[in-house]
């Protein structure tokens, strides 16, 4: 998948900002139809397969009147690809970390995940944990708190998606941008609390279910 949104290719240069997102964890948690669902707003049932290398795709959005293009990667999850992904981490601004509530494993290698994270990427990289698939109710066997005690373990922001609903796609999105934007715009200033931003957010939206540290 090697797009740009539609829409944003004619505008794309005018721009303020432009970060560099990853999208990491094991095959088939969802990182494709997350991705879709933020650029296109929608859910496409079945259309996937895994992810053979990478794929990217440019999405502009507006933060404080500002125009920031998330050139976002998405990763293939297998172990036969990792040397590639690992290529990407060096440049990347951001990386969003996704397991399946639904899937064990692919919650218990998130500390594998995290290590790679830690040796390749650098070292003020934003880093997210996301929970996704969580309309899956009836087939989830991994509890919220237990992804929120892991992340609050290596203090980073966490929530819960569901890129079938939409639940907090857009908002993990938005508030990696607004942190990305706030180191280049104001490097002196008192830092932005992602963690806030999220919880201010849950307070506007107490429909939405949003979950953080």
């Amino acid at each position: 998948m090697e797009e740009q949104s539609e829409g944003n290719r004619s505008s794309s240069y005018n721009l303020d900002f432009q970060h560099k997102t990853i999208l990491v964890g094991d095959s088939s948690v969802g990182k494709t139809s997350l991705l879709v669902q933020f650029d296109q707003g929608k859910f496409i049932p079945g259309s996937f397969t895994s992810t053979v290398g990478i794929g990217f795709t440019n999405k502009i959005i507006t933060v404080d009147d500002l125009r920031v293009n998330l050139q976002i990667w998405d990763t293939a999850g297998q172990e036969r690809f990792r040397s590639v992904t690992h290529a990407y981490y060096r440049d990347a601004q951001a990386l969003l970390l996704l397991y399946d509530v639904t899937n064990r494993q692919s919650f218990n290698n998130i500390r594998a995940w995290l290590t790679e994270v830690h040796e390749y990427a650098h070292k003020d990289v934003v880093i997210m944990l996301l929970g996704n698939k969580c309309d899956m109710s009836s087939s989830r066997v991994v509890r919220t708190e237990e992804g929120a005690s892991l992340a609050k373990e290596y203090d980073i922001p966490f929530m819960e998606t569901s890129a079938k609903t939409g639940l907090n796609v857009e908002l993990a999105f938005m508030a990696v941008a607004r942190e990305l934007k706030h180191r280049s715009s104001q490097p002196d200033e008192p830092s932005f609390q992602i963690h806030e931003y999220i919880e201010s957010q849950k307070k506007k939206n107490p429909c939405c279910g949003l979950l953080s540290l």
